[in-house]
Parts: C-alpha cells; sequence; structure tokens
C-alpha cells in the first residue's frame, strides 16, 4: 500500500486516520489508492499501534434485572441507532452490553469506554468502570455517579413547558404517571411537578410504578383515573403511558380531549394514529446518542472535540478527582409534538340552513 501511493507507512496511517500535519494532495492520493487496491486498516494493527480495541460499550443499568429491557422502548433504540452510526463513522464498534449477567461479559471484552444510559445514583457498574480507569459518558445526569462527562435534557423546562400547554388548554388539575427508580429523568421531572403544584396552589395528583414493568404502568394508570381527586389532565413520563392512559380513560368513559387531556414523552410513531392522535415530548435521542458517542470517543482519543469540554479532565478518569468539581456536561433541546389529545375542542355551533329572500 505504501509502496503504490510512493509513501511511507507512517504516512499511510496518519493519512487514513486524519492524524499528522499532511499536505491535502498527499491525504487525497493515499485515499485514492487506498480505495482502488481495497485497503482497510487491520483492527489488531491498530489495536497493537494504539493499545485500544475499537469497542465501546452502551447498557442502561435502571430499568429491572432483565439484560435488555431497555430495548422495548423506542428512546433506546433510536438513540443506539445513532450512537452505532456514530461509532462506525469514527472507526469504532458499538457493543450493547446488559448490566447484569450470570457471565462477566464486562471483564471477556476489552473496552476502550463505555455509554451508560440514565445511571441511577451511586450505580454499581458506573463505580467499578471508574475504578478500573475505563471512561464513562452518560446519556443523562449522573448524580453521584464518577462519570467523565454527561449529556441530558433540561427536564425540568420540559415538564414545566408541558404543565403550562395543559393550563392554557383549560386543564385544572393535572396527574402525572412518574417511575420509582431514582435515575435523574424521573427524580427531575417529578421535582418539576411538584414544584409546579407548589406554585400554581394545586395538591399533587400522581402514581408512580417501576418503569420497566408495563403491565404495572397499566394499573398505575388505572389508579390515576380512579381516584376520587381525578385529573382533567395527566403527562406520563414514559413510552407507553399513552396508550395506557387512553385505556383506562376509556374504561371510565371519560373522553379524550373533552374530559381528559393527554400528554406523554415517547419517540413511537404510534402516537399518531391513535384516536385521538396523541401530543408526545421527544428527548431527541439521536442527537444525544451521536453526542455522547463523540464525547466518549474525544476522551478515549484526548481530542479537543470544539463543545468547550475540557478534555484534560475527560480522560483518563481515575486521575480526576472530587476536587475537581462536577464532570462538563451538554444539555440537549426537546420538542413537544401537539396533537389533538392535549387541545380543547371548539364548542359545537349549529348554522342554520339559509332563509329564502323576504322570509322572516
Amino acid at each position: 500500500m505504501a509502496a503504490a501511493a510512493g509513501v511511507s507507512i507512517t504516512t499511510v496511517s496518519d493519512a487514513l486516520n486524519g492524524k499528522g500535519r499532511l499536505p491535502d494532495e498527499t491525504r487525497s492520493r493515499v485515499r485514492e489508492v487506498a480505495e482502488r487496491l481495497g485497503y482497510r486498516p487491520s483492527a489488531a494493527a491498530r489495536t497493537l499501534r494504539t493499545g485500544r480495541s475499537g469497542l465501546i460499550g452502551l447498557t442502561v443499568t435502571t430499568y429491572g434485572e432483565e439484560p435488555f429491557t431497555f430495548t422495548e422502548f423506542a428512546y433506546f433504540a433510536e438513540m443506539a441507532r445513532a450512537a452505532t452510526s456514530a461509532a462506525l463513522g469514527r472507526g469504532y464498534a458499538l457493543v450493547v452490553l446488559p448490566a447484569s449477567s450470570r457471565h462477566d461479559v464486562w471483564g471477556n471484552i476489552a473496552l476502550d469506554g463505555t455509554v451508560v444510559i440514565d445511571p441511577p445514583d451511586q450505580d454499581p457498574l458506573v463505580s467499578e468502570l471508574y475504578r478500573s480507569g475505563v471512561p464513562v459518558v452518560s446519556d443523562g445526569k449522573p448524580g453521584n455517579c464518577p462519570v467523565t462527562a454527561w449529556v441530558d435534557n433540561d427536564h425540568e423546562a420540559a415538564v414545566l413547558g408541558i404543565l403550562d400547554h395543559l393550563s392554557e388548554a383549560g386543564a385544572r388539575r393535572i396527574g402525572l404517571l412518574t417511575g420509582t427508580s431514582t435515575d435523574t429523568y424521573t427524580r427531575l421531572s417529578t421535582e418539576a411537578y411538584l414544584g409546579w403544584c407548589t406554585k400554581v396552589g394545586q395538591e399533587p395528583v400522581y402514581e408512580a410504578y417501576p418503569a420497566h414493568d408495563p403491565a404495572a404502568g397499566a394499573v398505575a394508570a388505572d389508579r390515576l383515573l380512579a381516584r376520587p381527586d381525578r385529573p382533567d389532565a395527566v403527562y406520563g413520563l414514559f413510552d407507553p403511558n399513552g396508550t395506557d392512559l387512553l385505556a383506562a380513560a376509556r374504561r371510565y368513559g371519560l373522553r379524550v380531549p373533552d374530559d381528559l387531556l393527554l400528554v406523554c414523552c415517547s419517540e413511537s410513531d404510534v402516537y399518531a394514529a391513535t384516536e385521538p392522535p396523541i401530543t408526545t415530548l421527544s428527548l431527541k435521542p439521536r442527537k444525544i446518542g451521536t453526542t455522547v458517542v463523540n464525547l466518549l470517543i474525544d476522551a478515549i482519543e484526548g481530542v479537543d472535540s470544539g463543545t468547550g469540554v475540557d478534555i484534560a479532565r475527560l480522560f483518563p478518569p481515575r486521575f480526576r478527582t472530587a476536587g475537581n468539581g462536577p464532570p462538563p456536561g451538554t444539555l440537549m433541546p426537546t420538542e413537544l409534538i401537539v396533537r389533538a389529545s392535549s387541545q380543547r375542542r371548539s364548542p359545537r355551533t349549529t348554522v342554520s340552513a339559509p332563509r329564502p329572500p323576504g322570509e322572516v
């Protein structure tokens, strides 16, 4: 390959990996020759040269003991797809791993770094990776977990926006379906709701359930609408809440949106086709998946990503101490997709047929 391009082996490596200070003409010539010859860099050679495996992990530690419960949620599927593409674009492979297993999968796979989605407080897996010197970027504010960096949405602003939207649509008693887990998404969203209730003088009306159990969500939705202080609007924090609440409303003879306004957080397209279509909050998982992977690889390679993050603090994490302050974070925007379920119908008016001229 080097001989065909008329350059050194080092120049080939720099050209194909985007490194070194090479003229653009040289870099282009090397890549053209590589393409013509069908050359692909050797993963084994890269491992020997850099000491890195080219593998990064992805896992969720919040949603129950079953290894891949999280794959049932549209958010995680979208996020994982984007993360996989971002990793491949930078020469890494993404390995989706269970948080818990009968086998030591974490010890048997040499990972350069790991993305952890929604880590709960004092997450033992994150702590173990930290002790092992493996950089971790979390999708979700990490609480007291020792992560390298994090990416999240402004959940407080998102919830307050939804509550204001429902109030403007005529809701007078807004309820919440929330979870029992300690991840920051659940905690911050619930705290925002409770703070809003205090501010406007409304008694909180909410039910909490283990979010990884879909049957529990349907039961919690039923409990919420069976309360004597039944809400006239509900925000559900999790993907299945929209259909659960819609089904519960029908059981109790409640019309949506006339008697009950509904919003849920989901990335699923199914809510555009329900009757009525349900308003959803999108957390933009594709943007988050791309961002967390790029931050992680920047930390692994010690590259300034241009995000304003101090790379010197990112890697390796074992050299960071509590005295260095909290890990750097990035907030991503959300989007409220407004549909019929959260908008009161206009009162019907009767239009009389026009009368013949001269008729009184």
